[in-house]
């Protein structure tokens, strides 16, 4: 973390030259295609710029007008980690959270070489803040959104992810609406043991902006030893810093994980969403609104029980700050086991259409629980699940797979089936249906008929 080693030198010598290409592991990825757009910038040699190449993909949702904001998924350190930023635009969960607010959702990766410098990138004022919001403006031209140069921004960020989050949000406390810190965040007192992280001055603006700070508790809570041991006692000295000078600070202790992000999404999206409704302008353009504080709940960071402000026996600027009554009952869940629970059927699958015995067919996830698989049926019975079992081994199992770093696996999964067991000459009727992670299941789709 205090140098780049010299193969790392190397890479950006050549990734300096003209005919510089994307390197492995970096250049496999999903197409851009509308509703996707995606721009690449190379490394600069510049003082002050980003050192390493850096590749945006945004999604829109179909039919808006004009966007109202941008949600910002945002990998953690190191290679494999930088890797599954390629795919976090394609996350139909994360989707979902953003067309519920007419907002872009925006992945980026890094192409951070293995041992580099994640200090290059992950602090904001080391280049990825400038090209960040030059992104903004190149995908505002290609996707016909210029707004997005202008709109609000809700940041999540994992580790690394989480120390940049929350550097932009120190560094422009006007554009944040909400920030989820997975596991990391920024320094705001020189930390002699780490002299290579320049710590931030906390503005009083950035005491307004929601922040959620998000540890694992094998992340030195519990488990006081290991490489990860650290992350506790500086998600506690952030905390301490913002909430005891009013911050709208909390904490949600992972109660099951180390550094791996779990099932931390079940209560990020809905928290996310929480802060959304109340800070985003109802016109785009218009400045975000303050975060309302009445309806707060207040908590022991590491406790296991909320209760509304006014209801807290200690000294509230030591208390986990949480917006609301529902998302307060969803922390409970969460820090005990992560169950957050879930009481609405995802949307039903549209667009079906067969083809002799193949099947496909679009869908939207569940804001609360997203996707967990299909259920396919044939003549009005049971015939197969698609995934047979989704790929997390992290948390929940859900139809996209899901990386370390909380992204889909490559090659995306489709939406499709083929009915190896059709009889041939007859003609099937078939309907698909959608089930959350919570195991709801949606109301079945059309129903159109196929001959093999």
């Amino acid at each position: 973390m205090t140098r780049i080693l010299w193969p790392t030198l190397l890479f950006l010598v050549a990734l300096a030259t003209p005919l510089a290409a994307q390197q492995p592991p970096y250049d496999v990825f999903p197409p851009a295609d509308p509703p996707y757009y995606r721009v690449r910038y190379e490394a600069s040699t510049q003082p002050g710029e980003l050192v390493y190449p850096a590749n945006y993909t945004i999604w829109i949702p179909a039919g808006v007008r004009s966007l109202r904001g941008v949600i910002v998924h945002q990998h953690g350190c190191g290679e494999g980690s930088c890797k599954s930023g390629l795919t976090g635009a394609y996350d139909l969960h994360w989707q979902a959270l953003a067309k519920e607010h007419d907002c872009a959702l925006l992945g980026p990766s890094y192409e951070q070489p293995e041992n580099a410098d994640c200090q290059m990138w992950c602090d904001p004022r080391n280049g990825s803040d400038a090209a960040f919001r030059k992104c903004l403006v190149d995908l505002g031209e290609k996707s016909g959104h210029p707004e997005l140069a202008t709109v609000p921004w809700a940041l999540w960020g994992h580790s690394g992810g989480g120390h940049w989050a929350g550097g932009m949000v120190l560094l422009h406390p006007e554009r944040v609406a909400a920030a989820w810190l997975r596991s990391g965040v920024p320094l705001l007192e020189p930390n002699p043991e780490r002299p290579a992280i320049k710590a931030h001055t906390l503005p009083g603006a950035a005491l307004r902006v929601p922040v959620m700070c998000n540890p694992g508790t094998k992340e030195g809570v519990t488990v006081k030893d290991g490489r990860f041991a650290g992350v506790w006692p500086a998600n506690e000295a952030f905390f301490k810093a913002m909430r005891g000078r009013g911050g709208l600070i909390g904490i949600a202790v992972d109660p099951l994980t180390a550094h791996e992000c779990g099932n931390q999404r079940y209560l990020a999206i809905p928290w996310l969403d929480a802060c959304l409704r109340a800070r985003l302008p109802k016109v785009s353009g218009d400045p975000l609104r303050a975060m309302p504080v009445d309806g707060a709940w207040l908590a022991n960071p590491t406790g296991l029980a909320a209760v509304p402000a006014a209801q807290f026996a200690d000294d509230p600027r030591t208390a986990a700050w949480l917006p609301n009554e529902s998302i307060a009952r969803g922390w409970m869940q969460y820090v005990k086991d992560t169950g957050v629970m879930d009481t609405t059927p995802p949307p039903a699958p549209t667009t079906l259409r067969v083809s002799g015995n193949e099947l496909s067919w679009e869908a939207e996830a569940d804001l609360e629980s997203g996707l967990a698989r299909f259920i396919i049926e044939r003549d009005g019975q049971f015939l197969a699940h698609v995934p047979e079992q989704g790929k997390n081994p992290f948390g929940r199992p859900v139809f996209q797979n899901l990386q370390y770093s909380d992204t889909p696996t490559q090659p995306l999964v489709p939406m499709q089936f083929v009915d190896t067991t059709a009889l041939s000459g007859k003609e099937h009727t078939y309907r698909v249906i959608a089930v959350n992670t919570a195991g709801l299941n949606s109301k079945p789709s059309a129903t159109p008929a196929g001959t093999r």
